[in-house]
């Protein structure tokens, strides 16, 4: 099968509208979660959120057509425009061999609470034209597609929080197998809403610390509590390897192994055996290489940390031979279905860079979550290999592995 290389990057978060700025503030221990703007949260149980400040759609797309899109795909365009530049396209490229691989865990639920409402005080008459094509999640991957002339394949992953690795995985399939040289990865989220803050809330999945916003979460720490809602988008550039090669490409890294399971137990509930046979599944396709990283799923909810802790170590063996582990959710919120591609994206920068990313807010070890996991500052390491895990409900998994070139 064809080998499948990483060129181009793009990312926004909490802490900054493009990959540099966003990935210095990472490594620096920064933290992008605070209260509420994007709506009057002051009646909601939980009222911080790792949300993008000052983001104007119409840098991104004309001011004509905002209307038509949700702040999901309109995050989503600025990542993938990011990423495409980052590439360095220097001719024109074949458009019917290079496909879109979308993914959103919930998509347009900003607009659905909003259309519901009119629907509901107005009447149906009253409901946006817009409205459908607005919110349904393979819409991002259309947008994308057609602002750039993307002809091949157009993919959209739907899997929760698993979303985005899995719009990974699948896009890299599809150059393995032939069905596209290049493919562009874009994965968005924006569910900072009444409905999506109050949704979480009542499942007792989110973290109530509202007076400690960029303290709340605390992944792999005994005090954690839950996560905190994020939004963004990450955006990669998958391209076959010779096509990257013949025109001069800068490689970030080669896709040398990924890995998809289902827990087949509990709609919401995690359980080692899945994530382990996902993490698993990766290593026997890579060649169970030495792994210098694991950027982890790490979400700040009692359960998946140590059943992530215990899935890693199932593999790897005692706490002493397994790879430094951190996870960045501390800083930027949980992203839902783009969780995965930013998270791509920060693995990749620190392979570039050789530094691991750190997990801030970790003070006070729990016993069942006993990995080094880069406690609070950013450490310089050689970094060849890196695994980037995510979970999602419905016990479903997604693992990739990436390799310097």
């Amino acid at each position: 099968m064809k080998r499948v290389v990483v060129t181009g990057l793009g990312m926004i978060n909490s802490l900054g509208h493009d990959k540099e700025s966003s990935f210095k503030a990472i490594i620096n221990g920064e933290c992008g979660i605070k209260k509420i703007e994007l709506f009057d949260a002051s009646e909601q149980p939980v009222q911080i959120a790792g949300e993008i400040v000052g983001f104007d759609p119409n840098t991104v797309m004309d001011p004509k057509e905002v209307k038509k899109a949700d702040r999901f795909i309109q995050l989503g365009l600025k990542a993938a425009q990011e990423a495409i530049k980052d590439a360095s396209f220097d001719s024109e490229f074949d458009g019917e061999r290079f496909g879109v691989s979308s993914a959103s865990g919930i998509g347009g639920l900003g607009n659905i609470e909003k259309n519901s409402l009119v629907c509901e005080e107005k009447g149906p008459r009253r409901i946006s034209p817009f409205f459908i094509p607005s919110a349904l999640i393979n819409m991002l991957g259309g947008f994308v597609s057609i602002e750039h002339g993307l002809r091949g394949p157009n993919l959209s992953s739907v899997t929760a929080c698993a979303a985005g690795t899995h719009a990974i995985n699948e896009a890299t399939k599809t150059i393995m197998l032939g069905g596209a040289d290049r493919m562009l990865v874009v994965g968005a989220e924006s569910a900072i809403c009444a409905v999506g803050i109050g949704g979480f809330a009542s499942m007792k999945a989110l973290c109530t610390d509202n007076e400690n916003p960029k303290g709340s979460s605390r992944p792999f720490d005994s005090k954690r509590s839950g996560f905190v809602m994020g939004e963004g988008a990450g955006a990669l550039v998958l391209e076959e390897y010779e096509a990257a090669i013949a025109r001069g490409a800068k490689i970030y890294g080669e896709i040398i192994g990924f890995g998809e399971s289902g827990d087949a137990n509990h709609i919401t509930a995690p359980v080692v055996d899945g994530p382990m046979r996902a993490i698993k599944a990766a290593m026997n396709m890579a060649g169970n290489p030495k792994v210098d990283y694991i950027n982890a799923h790490g979400t700040s909810t009692p359960a998946n940390d140590k059943n992530e802790t215990a899935a890693i170590k199932s593999v790897f063996g005692s706490k002493e031979n397994c790879p430094p582990v951190s996870s960045t959710k501390g800083q930027i919120g949980h992203c839902l279905g783009a969780a995965g591609t930013i998270e791509a994206v920060i693995t990749l920068m620190a392979m570039r860079d050789g530094i691991l990313p750190p997990t801030i807010n970790y003070t006070t070890p729990d016993p069942e979550c006993d990995l080094d996991y880069v406690a609070n500052i950013a450490r310089k390491a050689d970094i060849n290999v890196a695994m980037s895990n995510s979970f999602g409900f419905g016990g479903t998994n997604g693992v990739v592995i990436f390799k310097k070139i």
